[in-house]
């Protein structure tokens, strides 16, 4: 009885150990998972924080590299910029001197313009310095020594001058066809020129000539004096801004009559 008694509370003994073994289990259990969860959790998002982090540095990097990028363009702009404002500065300066230089050639140009214009003006007022009438033979274009001593005259009048004009017309009687006349008066008018530019040294720029036949008589040609008067080589010396001196009164004549 004794013995059954002892039994049963080391029965309970150990039935209250077993059941205390399994609560504290039970307790650990219900204790330690929640933890575990949580360190899980805790590891999950500081994996996922790790991860955030390295998106972060990443895009920092990113965003440091386009800084750099953007410093490089905003140094190439200022050096580019520097060129720019050179460049225009250059251009202007340019643009000052060719103002200059285009004022200066319409300064010199006006000036050639009114000093052109003078002198072509005092061309126009050429004034009849000398003048005189070589006469010549019948029929020939010959000069003679009269005739040469009045052109020496009227080159040495014309050369006194930087700017002349001589004028030489040459004429005939009636005596013979207007044609022949006509080739007759241009060869005396010739052989004046020849005498003047060959003598004389008188350029040939400055003399013009014509022969007019018979045209314009100076005198009768009914009369021998009147066709003497008419076989003649006018000749007029016009200088610019010179003193007139005409030859009227001194009229040399050359030849015989017919």
């Amino acid at each position: 009885m004794m013995f059954q008694n002892f039994v049963i509370p080391t029965s309970m003994a150990l039935a209250l150990v077993s059941f205390t073994g399994c609560a504290t289990k039970k307790y650990v259990n219900q204790t330690v998972s929640p933890i575990d969860q949580r360190l899980g959790e805790n590891e999950k998002r500081t994996t996922e924080q790790g991860t955030e982090l390295e998106a972060l540095e990443a895009d920092a990097s990113r965003t440091r590299e386009q800084v750099g990028d953007l410093d490089t363009n905003l140094k190439q702009t200022k050096e580019q910029l520097a060129q720019t404002t050179t460049v225009a500065t250059t251009a202007q300066q340019n643009s000052a001197q060719a103002q200059e230089s285009a004022r200066q050639a319409r300064t010199y140009a006006e000036t050639r313009t009114n000093a052109l214009g003078k002198t072509i003006e005092s061309l126009n007022q050429y004034e009849l310095a000398k003048e005189g009438n070589v006469l010549f033979t019948f029929n020939k274009a010959v000069l003679t020594g009269e005739g040469k001593q009045m052109l020496t005259e009227l080159a040495q009048a014309a050369t006194q001058n930087k700017r002349f004009v001589i004028e030489v017309q040459g004429f005939t009687d009636s005596s013979g066809s207007p044609d022949g006349n006509l080739a007759l008066s241009q060869r005396r008018a010739d052989a004046v020129v020849r005498y003047l530019t060959m003598e004389h040294k008188i350029p040939l720029r400055n003399i013009h000539r014509l022969g007019a036949g018979e045209d314009a008589p100076v005198a009768d040609n009914k009369t021998r004096d009147g066709r003497k008067q008419n076989r003649r080589v006018e000749v007029r010396v016009f200088t610019s801004g010179a003193e007139q001196s005409s030859l009227s009164s001194a009229e040399l004549q050359s030849g015989q009559s017919q």
